[in-house]
């Protein structure tokens, strides 16, 4: 696997939610080997026991069952005691959503007909908008409370926590609520991770300006998830093959970001290389 990932160019990589444990004595191999350095371990790494197939939400910070509750967090202190055990200075982790219908489904038909500015999607927007902010609460302060358990364990480790931005209307943090997220835990250990698809996904529905979206967390962002996206929701697509106005963005990417590819699995060996000339063409080598 690694091999792979050092024959498309790259020196360094992500251990992604899908890494199984079986998998763990040849990645251990490769690193001391010098096959490629990880830049980064995204939770959970490696994959729960019992969990086969990529599954980043099977236990949520902001579940309102306390063993799965609890499961998160004890399942995310193993990950960070291996991205300190393989070198990586950053584990990537979702923090949770609020369970409510998705409103995703309902918004979506009218998205590809490119009717966000119409007076129906404006009131739907409000409607989902008005109920995320009034069912939030209580699922945002589980998802807090298990970062105050994580932070110690992330400082004892070396290891930086990021909270990546997500695609889902009902995903935590709400967009609106990172800085006050950050205001809440100004520790170093916690820092912001963009996901460039996500971003744009949320965008096209409206709900944010991709721009200002990065431009508001600089101060904490650590680096980014790179990857393209097809109107309106095709994510996970090389740079260059999408919508994503990546000069717009370029003032943004700073040389100190940390800057993660995160391809889908079917994309073509070509067209993943075709992808990294194309984002380095625009922020450079860094």
């Amino acid at each position: 696997m690694l091999e792979e990932v050092r024959s498309l160019g790259f020196e360094y990589a992500e251990l992604g939610h899908n890494t199984r444990i079986s998998l763990l004595e040849g990645i251990l191999d490769a690193i001391k080997n010098g096959v490629v350095k990880i830049s980064s371990v995204h939770n959970f790494c490696p994959l729960p026991v019992g969990v086969e197939h990529s599954a980043p939400n099977v236990f949520q910070f902001s579940s309102d069952d306390p063993r799965e509750h609890e499961r998160a967090i004890n399942q995310t202190k193993k990950t960070l005691e291996f991205a300190a055990r393989v070198g990586a200075p950053l584990m990537v982790t979702h923090f949770g959503s609020i369970k409510i219908h998705d409103y995703s489904a309902r918004l979506l038909p009218l998205v590809k007909a490119r009717m966000q500015n119409t007076p129906r999607y404006e009131r739907m927007v409000m409607e989902v908008s008005e109920y995320l902010e009034l069912a939030k609460e209580e699922w945002f302060e589980r998802s807090c409370q298990a970062l105050e358990q994580l932070i110690p364990e992330a400082k004892r480790l070396g290891v930086k926590i990021g909270i990546e931005n997500r695609e889902g209307l009902n995903e935590l943090p709400l967009d609106a609520d990172f800085m006050t997220l950050f205001d809440r835990f100004p520790q170093p250990e916690v820092v912001y991770w963009h996901d460039t698809g996500h971003a744009q996904i949320k965008e096209n529905y409206g709900f944010i300006n991709h721009f200002f979206q990065i431009d508001n967390m600089l101060g904490r962002m650590y680096g980014s998830h790179i990857h393209d996206c097809v109107y309106p929701v095709g994510d996970h697509c090389p740079p260059g093959e999408g919508d994503i106005d990546f000069e717009l963005l370029k003032p943004l990417f700073k040389p100190t970001h940390l800057k993660v590819l995160e391809m889908n699995p079917a994309v073509k060996a070509e067209n993943i290389r075709a992808g990294l000339a194309h984002i380095k063409s625009i922020l450079g080598d860094e």
